[in-house]
């Protein structure tokens, strides 16, 4: 089928200025080839220019793929896509780099963003044909990005296990699980560690609908992937600035106002910014039991990664130090191994032995370690309470 073909479908529609239907996209193919093209050309056309202009174009099939969590193009015949058995090649191909250009500019255009000379990259949320998942996109064009157009998208779908469901899944053993659900109940707070796409908000989500369930929870959010099987549960998205940068409602807004919804219970979706300085506040004045996911590579890790997030609130180190030994009690730490398969490693106890917090493991891979007593006591003193 000839390009050009596609060319001119492409702007007459676009020169058009009305609703984009597949009935119109047909009538512009037939007006542009007059009875020359035969039937395969007029439905290869057909096809090419509705996945120009509607969805992820030829993009879309990898999207509703339910075990798909990131689509990524680093050329015209380089399309990746990491589901259910990690990062594997595709064999979508575009006709040129101009296409996933094209393509990107319309994702970033349909999220309010621009992208262009000016602006060469973009970060921004895309709604989803199943409206309950979420698409975030990153892309960058050239000259910026060397070897041509570079398009990123993750698909986050709603975390809806439940404990009982990610133990037969093999994330924890039933010891653990039981374990897990007395963090819970003892009203100890926590935070879920790992890498990007280890498991932290569905082990974060399941481990909110064992919450008693006349406890209020209060959950903020940049992309409201937590929807826990909890009848109370208020839940707080962020949202980015419009393409004229005005409209932002950042998560550390969303946490201020969090603490005006009486609240049982606080949960961060994931801490990444001057926000921890507000949920560590709000741990520190009666509301037990919160939690939130952060990025962070192994429990040890923490209390650095938790410095370098208050230091962009104004918070110096030691009063960070203060707050987090008050605030949070425990570190669960999940990692995805090579085979994809995502589990509960660690469980780390966060103790102040002189003027900084450490984090002391107290259950790895099966082992109870040196911070299990700590934990057996956390426990049993919050019972107490």
């Amino acid at each position: 089928m000839p390009d050009d073909l596609v060319d001119r479908v492409r702007l007459r529609l676009a020169a058009g200025g009305v609703a984009l239907t597949p009935a119109r996209v047909a009538e512009a193919v037939r007006a542009e080839v007059g009875g020359v093209a035969s039937d395969v050309d007029v439905l290869g056309a057909i096809e090419r220019v509705h996945q120009e202009f509607v969805g992820a174009g030829p993009l879309e099939p990898l999207l509703r793929d339910p075990f798909t969590s990131d689509v990524l193009v680093t050329g015209p015949d380089q399309v990746w896509v990491d589901g259910e058995h990690g990062l594997c090649r595709t064999g979508i191909r575009f006709p040129d780099d101009d296409a996933v250009r094209r393509l990107a500019q319309r994702l970033a255009l349909s999220a309010g963003r621009r992208l262009d000379e000016g602006q060469p990259y973009v970060d921004a949320w895309l709604p989803h044909a199943e409206q309950q998942d979420r698409v975030r996109m990153h892309a960058v064009l050239p000259p910026i990005c060397a070897d041509g157009t570079a398009l990123s998208l993750r698909v986050l779908r709603p975390a809806v296990h439940d404990l009982t469901a990610l133990r037969r899944l093999g994330t924890f053993t039933a010891d653990i699980e039981r374990v897990l659900r007395a963090i819970v109940l003892a009203r100890l707070a926590f935070l879920v560690v790992g890498a990007t796409g280890s498991g932290k908000t569905t082990l974060l989500a399941a481990l909110l609908g064992c919450v008693p369930a006349g406890e209020r929870v209060v959950c903020v959010e940049d992309a409201g992937e937590l929807r826990p099987d909890h009848p109370q549960t208020v839940r707080l998205v962020a949202r980015q600035p419009n393409v004229e940068g005005a409209g932002e409602v950042t998560v550390r807004d969303l946490v201020r106002q969090a603490l005006r919804m009486r609240p049982d219970r606080i949960v961060v979706g994931e801490v990444r910014g001057a926000e921890a300085c507000e949920l560590l506040a709000a741990l520190n004045t009666g509301h037990d039991g919160g939690a939130g996911t952060l990025h962070a590579n192994s429990p040890a890790e923490v209390p650095a990664r938790m410095e370098a997030l208050a230091a962009l609130g104004g918070m110096s180190r030691p009063a960070l130090h203060s707050q987090l030994a008050a605030a949070v009690h425990l570190v669960l730490h999940v990692k995805r191994d090579r085979y994809g398969m995502r589990k509960l490693v660690e469980i780390g106890v966060l103790d102040r032995p002189a003027d900084e917090v450490v984090v002391c493991p107290a259950w790895r891979e099966g082992e109870q370690l040196a911070g299990w007593p700590l934990l057996t006591e956390l426990l049993a003193c919050q019972r107490r309470r």
